[in-house]
């Protein structure tokens, strides 16, 4: 019979095993090899019954610190001065957050597949003042990931017994012979073949892996996999009335210090698919815009309303209906320049800021932004964009060729046309040259490429090509502030394949940016978020996470 749902067990599957936990701890205080798995396997001990819902963790909590103690009397040990239960658990919380990658992208897969997933917990219900925010957060990441995330303490039955299995085939409307079982330990396996599923035993991940592959018919998801991502039916989507005729259109995940994605041409909320859900997961509020012009955020076709000075004002509007004081903004093409003029034109607004492949091109008031455009050849595909209606022409004639050329991976260059920005004006179009079949590449989903075209169906390109056809109103607007340092944390993320954006572009950055960081990924093109999603989460979870320890502030949202 056909597999419709694969269950995972918690611990030793999607976290480590508790008790490597057990083991860490015990060598770490010179204690007997299984002393404390001695402890917690008794039917009555303090863990199964919190396991099992019958006391709450700090109800647990004295009666394990308790239970220690006698094992070391039996045993004839002494328990060390700093010996704490609480360490314990918050050890075993640690552990919970550490959840594995290759599982992650595995579930994700299964589910776009169709398939139903589960993860079933022997866990306990964490009353205790410190330690709910990690306990929720794990949850919550669980709960984002999977189907159907069935605790213990919850049904008041434990892994590997029949009933936890029955209530968890029941809740997701499976029988046995159509579900499959991942657990760690040969209890569980037999437990679980006993009610009639099929069952993996994973001891090495990448065999069980393949294994699951085989049954599902869902292919195996390796190391190089990309990140699990989001898609638009499964995240929040909000609105924002700018102004009369000016709406921006947002995708909301996750709690914590907020961070704004900007992305840039010819793009999308979309195209930061791979990194809202892991943004989210590291504590963050995460809110990728549709930026002016583009997809559902509205805007007039005026070639002024997509001046730099503009798109600046109708963000810190954005932020201020939004309630949000100080933002990390990170942005991307021309996201990264938007950013960049944020944080020279509003600092007191942008607590940090990041770019993706744009440097923070410094404004020289005594070169024009045409004479800037010569200067470097591959900017030439500029120049054609600036007289309205002929580029949106050419883009918009056949919307799938249009996407298939301008998204593709710098490791594609010998299997599919290559796109030129020089020479554009001489050779009289963009595509000129180029084949009418392209192929789709690699980093793009038959699923994303239809996405992105029906982003750009209804509205077309005048709007996002009008953000090229503001550069004198942009270099007048900039000189005001253009010699300005950035005193906030600042990251800069070159890439090494990028045909125009160049890392060379980069240089002297810290003229102005005194903190700023930087990170070079060099076997990726200019599409940094699809090309290499894993590398570049990596990157932004690190860099956010040690800006947002070095600075602690108050809570985002004033008191009223």
């Amino acid at each position: 019979m056909e597999e419709k749902a694969v269950l995972f067990n918690l611990w030793g599957v999607v976290v480590p095993r508790r008790q490597e936990v057990f083991h860490q701890l015990e060598e770490r205080h010179h204690l007997p090899g299984g002393f404390l798995s001695s402890v917690t396997s008794p039917e009555d001990s303090a863990m199964n019954r919190a396991e099992r819902g019958e006391v709450t963790l700090s109800q647990m909590i004295p009666a394990f610190q308790e239970e220690c103690v006698k094992e070391a009397q039996v045993r004839g040990v002494a328990l060390p001065s700093d010996w704490s239960v609480t360490s314990l658990m918050d050890e075993l919380r640690e552990a919970m957050i550490n959840v594995h990658p290759a599982v992650m992208k595995t579930v994700n897969s299964l589910r776009h597949s169709g398939l139903l997933t589960a993860v079933l917990a022997n866990h306990w219900i964490d009353d205790s003042a410190s330690g709910t925010c990690g306990t929720a957060h794990i949850l919550s990441v669980l709960g984002n990931h999977f189907d159907l995330v069935l605790q213990s303490c919850r049904s008041g039955h434990k892994v590997p017994e029949s009933s936890l299995f029955n209530s968890a085939l029941q809740h997701l409307g499976v029988t046995s012979q159509q579900a499959l079982w991942l657990d760690a330990d040969e209890e569980g396996v037999k437990a679980a073949e006993g009610v009639g599923m099929k069952a993996i035993l994973v001891e090495d991940m990448g065999r069980a892996l393949s294994k699951l592959s085989s049954f599902t018919g869902v292919q195996a998801v390796g190391v190089d996999s990309p990140p699990p991502s989001c898609r638009p039916d499964e995240v929040s989507h909000g609105y924002v009335s700018i102004r009369p005729g000016v709406r921006t259109h947002y995708v909301d995940m996750g709690s914590g210090p907020p961070v704004l994605l900007c992305h840039g041409f010819p793009e999308s909320w979309f195209s930061w698919r791979y990194q809202v859900p892991a943004l989210a997961a590291a504590g963050f509020r995460v809110l990728a815009l549709d930026m002016k012009g583009y997809g559902e955020s509205t805007a007039p076709p005026d070639t002024e309303e997509y001046s730099a000075e503009q798109l600046c004002k109708d963000l810190i509007t954005f932020m201020d209906k939004m309630m949000l004081p100080r933002v990390t903004l990170v942005g991307h093409d021309w996201g990264g320049f938007l950013v960049w003029n944020m944080a020279q034109a509003y600092p007191e607004r942008v607590r940090a800021v990041a770019s993706l492949n744009t440097p923070l091109f410094r404004a020289n008031p005594a070169v024009s932004a045409a004479q800037m455009l010569q200067k470097v050849p591959a900017f030439d595909y500029q120049n054609y964009f600036q007289k309205p209606g002929v580029a949106e022409a050419e883009l918009q004639k056949d919307l799938d060729r249009t996407f298939k050329i301008f998204f593709f991976s710098s490791d594609e260059g010998g299997k599919r046309p290559l796109l030129k920005t020089s020479g554009v004006c001489a050779r009289g179009g963009l595509f000129v040259g180029l084949p009418e079949e392209v192929p789709r590449s690699a980093i793009l989903t038959e699923a994303a490429l239809q996405y992105y075209v029906s982003q750009f169906k209804d509205q077309g390109f005048r709007r996002p090509l009008n953000w090229y056809r503001n550069g004198e109103a942009n270099l007048t607007w900039r000189s005001r502030f253009h010699s300005r340092k950035l005193l906030m944390p600042a990251l800069m993320v070159t890439a090494g394949k990028d045909p125009v954006l160049l890392p060379a572009f980069s240089k002297g950055m810290e003229d102005l940016i005194p903190n700023l960081t930087r990170r070079h990924i060099e076997e990726c093109g200019h599409w940094t978020q699809m090309e290499r999603p894993a590398e570049t989460n990596s990157i932004l979870v690190t860099w956010l996470q040690e800006v947002h320890r070095r600075e602690q502030h108050p809570t985002d949202a004033p008191r009223l």
